[in-house]
């Protein structure tokens, strides 16, 4: 049962990794490589290089790919980076497939527009591929080393390695103000937006179950939902009896289930369901402090 689970959830990974990566490309092919626009990432690494050397930018792109998958083998293991790997091989795929499908911006002369949506389809396709254990590699694997020992977010990670890129593009000869101001707009947008898609998904909630059916809703709770439950003594002050609160922090997503649960079981209980601003510990986020 536990082999198939992972099994599943291996395979759900893929899928949504492949879906974000979709999304990348097409922010990338659809606005923003028709408009010139400039950002961060080993991408713009290996373009500045180009530009100013002559250097074929996939050769930079694969030799600090490489370097930096090395890096996070030793500090991430070897499940990060296979879904790195497999990150970049689907990227660059995506990316030549929709460059040759496309061959236009597809909001026209339009260079603002561009960058915006651009940017949020960018942002929202790293973040999906963040938030499913997986990488595009580059830029990505210096946010998720990082994230991993210290509590900083990935957007704001990626936003200090990117301006660093995006500022070093005044070197390039002919390289226009607009074009420079519009990789920094792009820069903040994908950096917004890949911080909301992870913190949306990431967002946990605390679950208060008052019910006299409590030992079958915290059984429930622990053997479906597979959530810990710490039951607590109380007492019902206009009534004076003794009472059991039920209390469960859960991700946002399985409030769905919990409620279910507590339904089918007791359909009178009283559940109070607040926001949890960070969950540290087992099946949640680690602590990230020194």
């Amino acid at each position: 049962m536990i082999a198939k689970f992972n099994y599943w959830r291996e395979v759900k990974d893929y899928i949504l990794i492949t879906f974000g990566i979709f999304c990348y490309a097409l922010g990338w092919a659809g606005f923003l490589i028709p408009n010139e626009i400039t950002t961060g990432g080993v991408t713009g690494i290996a373009a500045i290089v180009q530009y100013g050397t002559g250097i074929p930018l996939q050769n930079t792109y694969i030799v600090i790919n490489v370097i930096l998958l090395i890096i996070a083998l030793k500090i991430m293991g070897l499940k990060f980076c296979l879904k790195t790997i497999y990150g970049v091989f689907c990227l660059y795929i995506m990316l030549w497939l929709l460059q040759e499908v496309i061959t236009e911006s597809v909001v026209g002369d339009e260079p603002f527009m561009a960058c915006i949506l651009g940017a949020v389809l960018c942002g929202m396709g790293l973040g999906i591929v963040f938030v499913n254990n997986g990488s595009t590699g580059g830029t990505d694997i210096i946010a998720a080393i990082v994230n991993k020992y210290r509590d900083v977010t990935f957007g704001r990670m990626e936003m200090y390695c990117d301006i660093i890129i995006i500022s070093s593009s005044y070197m390039i000869p002919d390289y226009t103000i607009q074009k420079v101001v519009f990789g920094y707009t792009t820069l903040v947008i994908v950096a917004s937006a890949l911080d909301f898609v992870v913190s949306r998904v990431r967002q946990s909630v605390q679950f208060l179950i008052f019910s006299a059916e409590y030992e079958k809703i915290s059984d429930a709770i622990i053997k479906k939902a597979h959530r810990g439950v710490t039951v607590l003594d109380g007492t019902g002050w206009y009534s004076k009896k003794p009472a059991k609160v039920v209390v469960v922090v859960a991700k946002r997503r399985e409030s769905v289930s919990i409620f279910r649960l507590v339904k089918a079981i007791d359909p009178k209980a009283f559940i109070s369901q607040s926001a949890v601003i960070g969950a540290y510990g087992e099946g949640f986020d680690k602590i990230k402090v020194k």
